[in-house]
């Protein structure tokens, strides 16, 4: 049984990290740092627990899990479910929200930038083909993606970010502590980062970028079961170490930059100030390559993750470079309606798919002690997703929240639900369906038993 070298697990850990952070990792640590202010450690503590607890222990789950992606691992709470859950989990971090978001993050944040008087709508259909271009060239190599992001695209991405993060950490442009809090970090600090954190997309992404890591362990010669899950583990582990510290010092870098600017509207801008402010035209140029980079690899992550496992849900389907070409089609014509027109009905999304995730990941862990009852993850996953619904529909756009019947929803749930004020409508039904689960298992066994 071969053990991998500490230098394979650090290239299998650059490749995952360099899979999970993308733009979005950059924009929303930096617009909490500079809404949050002097609680941006209450904040930061928030977003660590979603951003980079959920990735890992999402990584782990399927490591210790021994099964092979997360068709097989949500498919305990029955086949049809998995196959659902598995597909939207897939679309979501893929063709339908993230993978457009990348090219579009990239051209606001990047390129408007450099040109800020140019034609967009064009500008952005130009970008987001040669993007696309590139990533389905790199896609179309598969076996070759721990080379291109482990050992190229995160080492290139690490020094253009450093560039910017050393400059700015040397010369504050405030003290934290003198930087007042807005909005929801005035009193939930804690709860609106943890909020915060489901916008990364990170332990959906966790759980669909298992397969890709599982592979990557095999490729290097390990091929039990027990090595392949403690060496993914392991790999977990070390990118999420990094992730972590990345996003407090971007944190920080926003939090500082309150003392010469107001809050910028989204954490675009604010790295655009940032960067500016530190570099001037330069900074520009600094940013641009440090978010397209950025966006680059996870895009190549997702198209990769997303093809291998519809080739596997749909057997008798397309080939894996059918459904790569397909997916950065579908990717580029959505890219093009803009980034506000897909984070408007990204929340929502995540709203409803986090919570389930994250009750699949604890009852992974927690499988061997209900021995893996079918009726527990049932009952769980089915109470979760009524209090989900509820958090997801008060995030949808005003024109349909506010429709009476939807409103007569969300009001109900406001009232009854503890925490759905703070987004978590979903905790207590989950709780409650866990209860039910294992009581109705432990009286299907005194059944049996008699």
């Amino acid at each position: 049984m071969k053990k991998l070298s500490m230098k394979e697990i650090m290239l299998v850990a650059s490749m995952l990290f360099g899979m999970f952070f993308g733009a979005g990792n950059l924009i929303f640590p930096a617009s909490m740092g500079q809404l949050a202010g002097s609680h941006m450690w209450q904040a930061s503590a928030g977003f660590l627990i979603t951003g980079v607890g959920l990735p890992l222990l999402g990584v782990a789950a399927l490591g210790i899990s021994r099964q092979n992606g997360l068709l097989e691992l949500s498919s305990r709470v029955g086949k049809r479910y998995g196959l659902f859950f598995t597909c939207v989990l897939y679309l979501t971090i893929g063709p339908f929200f993230a993978i457009p978001r990348c090219a579009t993050v990239s051209y606001t944040v990047g390129i408007e930038g450099i040109a800020p008087g140019a034609d967009h709508t064009f500008g952005l259909a130009v970008f987001s083909l040669l993007f696309f271009a590139l990533v389905l060239f790199f896609s179309l190599r598969p076996g070759q993606i721990m080379t291109w992001i482990g050992k190229v695209l995160t080492p290139l991405f690490l020094v253009c970010l450093g560039i910017l993060l050393v400059r700015a950490l040397l010369s504050p442009a405030g003290r934290i502590a003198e930087i007042a809090p807005q909005a929801g970090y005035v009193d939930d600090a804690l709860f609106t980062g943890l909020l915060e954190g489901y916008n990364t997309m990170d332990a959906l992404a966790g759980l669909a970028f298992g397969i890709v890591v599982v592979e990557a362990v095999r490729s290097l010669g390990a091929e039990e079961p027990e090595e392949i899950a403690k060496n993914t583990v392991k790999a977990g582990i070390f990118s999420s170490l990094l992730m972590a510290l990345i996003y407090v010092l971007v944190t920080a870098v926003g939090a500082q930059s309150r003392g010469v600017f107001e809050a910028a509207s989204n954490g675009g801008e604010a790295l655009s100030q940032i960067a500016g402010y530190y570099f001037g035209t330069a900074g520009a140029l600094i940013l641009a390559a440090t978010v397209t980079v950025a966006c680059l690899k996870t895009a190549v992550g997702l198209i990769t993750s997303c093809g291998k496992t519809f080739v596997k849900l749909f057997p008798g389907g397309p080939s894996y470079p059918v459904w790569a070409v397909g997916f950065c089609v579908l990717s580029f014509l959505i890219a093009n309606l803009g980034l506000d027109a897909i984070i408007a009905y990204t929340v929502p999304v995540l709203m409803f798919l986090y919570p389930l995730a994250i009750v699949l990941i604890i009852l992974t862990f927690c499988h061997r002690f209900f021995g893996g009852s079918r009726c527990v993850y049932q009952w769980t996953v089915g109470c979760t997703a009524v209090g989900a619904v509820c958090d997801a529909l008060r995030q949808l756009p005003a024109v349909v929240s506010d429709t009476a019947f939807v409103k007569t929803v969300t009001d109900a749930a406001l009232e009854v639900l503890p925490f759905s004020r703070q987004g978590f409508g979903w905790v207590c039904p989950a709780l409650i369906g866990a209860v039910i689960g294992l009581l109705v298992r432990h009286i299907s066994g005194r059944a049996v038993a008699g």
